[in-house]
């Protein structure tokens, strides 16, 4: 084996241990008793198991996270669904249609994704409750779609300049109309980057806080990010809660990644070189 590959090996095993370990940190901090972390987690003296923690944190009495779980679920899965409908169809006219104005939207779009969350928090807060959405499941839900929408257009926009017209015209020469071309040809096609998009802005939409505390106000309401806060407390810290807490917050996009890790890689490839 060639040195250069050596170091590239030795780089990359460097780089994904420097990643791991954290991870590593949280989950043996979960599993075991908190008097057992206090001097640090890669202390192994009294090794003991425990699910405990799990069960704290699913049933805590401020902030159960059974209750926080549920709520994202109800907020993510409407938020993405949209985003994928809206952004879809508009990158497709993006990338196909003329018409007055393109390239100057298009430059707000591009505008937009440089934003961040803190610029618009009075002015979306002032929208929120002239319209009567502040402390709304619809509310949160309508924020992650606009937030999501200029990033995932721009990404399937892409990836359909990408698709060659001629299967369009063809089905066009038939008498499919545009709308009937999309869903039938164009769509099926971008599948890749389509789920790229989900996963995205799924997990996005998931572990997202700020847009949730300015929203959301009562209890009852609160995802799983303004949960752990919580749990944590105010005056004592039990870490092991906290890291518990965590790592049950992660097992539901960490699945959808696993699951749908092959279109993703797929759909940035096609959806990042192309444009």
């Amino acid at each position: 084996m060639k040195k250069s590959k050596v170091a590239i090996y030795i780089v990359a095993w460097s780089i994904g241990i420097v990643w791991i370990l954290p991870f590593i940190g949280v989950l043996m901090s979960s599993i075991r008793p908190f008097r057992q972390i206090v001097d640090g987690w890669w202390h192994f003296a009294g090794f003991s198991l425990t699910v405990e923690n799990f069960i704290k944190v699913w049933n805590h009495p401020t902030a159960p996270l059974s209750k926080g779980l549920l709520n994202s679920i109800s907020i993510v899965i409407p938020a993405t669904v949209l985003t994928i409908i809206i952004a879809s169809l508009g990158g497709y006219a993006f990338a196909r249609f003329k018409f007055r104005f393109k390239g100057s939207l298009f430059f707000i779009i591009i505008i937009i994704m440089a934003m961040s969350p803190q610029a618009v928090a009075i002015p979306l807060t002032f929208e929120m409750m002239r319209l009567g959405l502040m402390n709304t499941r619809i509310g949160l839900i309508l924020v992650h779609t606009t937030w999501g929408l200029p990033w995932s257009m721009l990404f399937l926009r892409n990836f359909f300049i990408s698709v060659p017209e001629e299967l369009e015209e063809a089905a066009r020469i038939d008498g499919a109309s545009d709308l009937t071309v999309f869903r039938k040809i164009v769509f099926p096609i971008a599948r890749p980057a389509v789920l790229s998009v989900m996963i995205l802005q799924f997990i996005w939409t998931w572990n997202e806080f700020f847009f949730a505390l300015l929203i959301l106000h009562s209890p009852d309401k609160w995802v799983v990010t303004q949960c752990i806060p919580l749990i944590k407390g105010r005056y004592y810290i039990d870490w092991s809660l906290v890291s518990a807490s965590s790592m049950i917050t992660m097992i539901v996009p960490l699945i959808i990644f696993i699951c749908l890790q092959k279109y993703y890689i797929r759909g940035v490839m096609g959806g990042a070189i192309k444009g």
